[in-house]
């Protein structure tokens, strides 16, 4: 929960008037924050799922980069450098998509 959904002058001041009230209200007074709290879970995970999204979406663009690269690459290369420029074009593919793959994530 971040600072800003449950700010902590706000949670005291609840606990204060919840105190002033007395023991009739404890049960509104628990729903209340449950609501509060399950609503912080929720635009967290919705969060958590835009960013898992946008991560497959870039995952995905840099295949499909990589791949219609390789083909004009592999053409040229075999063409000019043979097997040997071949193999050269394949390893610098390859080493894009691993250092892609191990990338440190945002969290």
């Amino acid at each position: 929960m971040s600072t800003s959904e449950l700010p902590r002058d706000d949670l005291a001041a609840s606990l204060a008037a919840r105190r002033e009230l007395g023991p009739d209200y404890d049960a509104a007074f628990a729903d209340a924050i449950a609501a509060r709290i399950e609503r912080s879970a929720a635009l967290r995970d919705s969060a958590a799922v835009a960013n898992e999204r946008a991560e497959r979406a870039v995952a995905l663009t840099v295949l499909c980069v990589t791949l219609g690269v390789s083909i004009p690459t592999s053409a040229i290369a075999a063409a000019e450098a043979g097997l040997p420029g071949l193999i050269v074009v394949w390893l610098a593919l390859v080493a894009i998509n691993v250092a892609f793959a191990l990338r440190p994530r945002r969290r």
